[in-house]
Order: C-alpha cells, then structure tokens, then sequence
C-alpha cells in the first residue's frame, strides 16, 4: 500500500486512491472498506464527500476526462488541422506504451457500468461526445469532405488502440494508429 499524504485533503486522497485502484483493479472489485483504508480516511469522511461510491466513480472518471482534455489542447492548440489531429490521436498511442497501461478508463467503467441512464455512463457519454466533436471539427479545418464520418472512423480507431495496447504489442499498436490516422485524415 502506497504512503498517505495526510497533508492532502481527504477528498483529494479519496479521489486519487480511487482512481489509482479503479486503474489497475476494476471498479466493482475494490470495495468502500479498501478505498478508506487505503485513503486513511473513516468511512463518515468518504460519504460525506462521495455520498455513494458510484459518485467517487463518476468523480474519477471527470478528473481523467479533465486532464485528457487539458492533454489534447495542449497537443492540438496553434497547430494546424492535420497536425493536430496526428497530436490528439498520438497521445493515445503513446499511452499504450506506459507500464502500468491498462486500457481506457472511459472503455473499462462503461464495461462496468451497463445501463445508459447510469450516471457513470453519463460521464463517459460526455467523454466521448467531447472528443468526437474535437475531431470532427478538426477533421472539418483540415478540409476533410465527411468530417462527421472521419470524426466517428478516428473514434472507433482509438477505441481500438486503447483495447489493442493492453493486448497486444504496444508499440505495432502505436505504429498501426498513427498510419491509420494519417491514412484518413489524407
């Protein structure tokens, strides 16, 4: 068990012990009792801050769909159309290279988390609309004829590599992507 920072606020201990957990082992199979254990935190102070661990979960998957969101302007802003469509999907095949890959985090809770109204998927449906639309309105600058057709074949390509990067060689996955983004944004 990693060392607690009792400095960091509770919260923020929840949500980071959440999400490194959740990562690595599934959501459904860690439990509350291991959440505030490994947060250092009394079960009162979980539920006051996350009145149901569906709402830690839906937290989780906010924060990552912040700092992936902060990752792609990063990658895409003052670049040119083509390039950063290259930029947005490169970060996912550069992720599949990490050590501690384990898939999409978005991917993994929605396997999760069947029922569409659930406000988990929720969060994940917003996810992937965000990102959808960052593409196609790339895909459109770029003076891509169908952008909405480009936008959803790009999607469906980084929704393999996310799968493809935990299964298979990383780095053929990252290669694929990348020619397969270049071949559509052609």
């Amino acid at each position: 068990m990693p060392t607690v920072d009792r400095d960091v606020h509770p919260k923020i201990r929840l949500l980071e012990t959440a999400s490194r957990l959740f990562y690595a082992e599934g959501i459904h199979a860690v439990g509350v009792e291991r959440l505030v254990s490994e947060a250092a935190v009394t079960r009162a102070t979980f539920y006051r801050h996350y009145p149901t661990k569906d709402d830690l979960v839906a937290a989780y998957l906010s924060t990552t769909s912040e700092q992936i969101r902060a990752g792609v302007g990063a990658v895409t802003s003052g670049k040119p159309p083509r390039e950063a469509l290259l930029g947005a999907l490169g970060i996912v095949g550069d992720r599949t290279l990490d050590d501690d890959f384990r898939g999409c985090q978005f991917l993994n809770a929605a396997a999760e988390y069947p029922d569409p109204a659930h406000q988990v998927r929720q969060v994940i449906d917003d996810h992937r609309d965000w990102f959808f639309g960052v593409l196609r309105d790339l895909a459109r600058d770029a003076g891509h004829a169908d952008p909405d057709h480009a936008a959803r074949t790009l999607v469906l390509l980084r929704d393999g590599a996310l799968h493809g990067g935990n299964l298979d060689d990383a780095e053929t996955v990252r290669t694929t992507l990348r020619r397969a983004v270049t071949e559509v944004v052609a």
